[in-house]
């Protein structure tokens, strides 16, 4: 039986940690699902990622786009996807392979399908608006130095990454990119945690596939909406 290392579980929910571009998660994802056979499978991912990973409607960001979510936020979208399918080759395995197999999977036990990430448009302006000067310069020359090889942290690409290692990154990037943290993480967190909690009121059973590292906040999330009932 393989053991899933960013995986929490909370009440009748449970939230699987993957790396979009791991073999092991693809694997993961579907033993758990098929184990588990929960009533609705959730995915960090929006609309219009779903529809291009699913359906392969070809809904990618454009120039005119810029307009509404702003160039930092459009370079970044354009960097982030170059990237995840550099490395996507180096491993032999397509982004957003470990989606495409929980929701080929939820279909096979009959589960439903939740999308509860927040409008990656959202997401990119809000990104374009955050982001100082500052962040941007050392964003771009870290970025150098990781595609010349300078990296400072290295792990196997084909595996799922650590929780331990998964914390100590997340806390890099919080430490060094406090802007990108809030608005890539801490505040789709927020989003994701408050889609969860309305799920888990809903279904008995509920598998969450996110990306690793937002397991336990989103799961404090959850908490503190369940917190803000209470005290109605």
């Amino acid at each position: 039986m393989l053991f899933f290392l960013c995986m929490r579980k909370y009440k009748n929910l449970t939230v699987i940690g993957t790396s979009h571009i791991s073999i092991e998660s693809v694997k993961e994802v579907e033993n758990n699902i098929l184990k588990i056979k929960p009533d609705v499978v959730a995915l960090e991912l929006d609309r219009l990622r779903f529809e291009s990973l699913i359906y392969k409607k070809k809904k990618k960001l454009r120039l005119k786009d810029i307009k509404e979510i702003g160039f930092k936020g459009f370079l970044f979208n354009l960097l982030g996807n170059y990237i995840e399918k550099k490395l996507g080759k180096i491993v032999n395995t397509a982004p957003g392979s470990d989606m495409k197999k929980a929701v080929e999977t939820a279909y096979k036990i009959k589960a439903k399908i939740a999308l509860i990430d927040q409008d990656i448009k959202i997401t990119l302006k809000n990104l374009s608006r955050k982001i100082d000067r500052k962040e941007k310069i050392k964003f771009f020359m870290d970025l150098i130095k990781a595609l010349v090889g300078k990296g400072k942290v290295k792990f196997d690409l084909k595996k799922v990454p650590s929780s331990e290692l998964v914390r100590k990154l997340t806390n890099k990037v919080k430490k060094e990119y406090p802007n990108v943290y809030k608005v890539l993480i801490e505040e789709r967190n927020q989003v994701m945690g408050k889609y969860l909690y309305r799920l888990v009121q809903d279904y008995d059973k509920v598998v969450a596939v996110v990306g690793a590292g937002h397991e336990e906040d989103i799961i404090k999330e959850i908490k503190k909406w369940e917190s803000l009932q209470k005290k109605r």
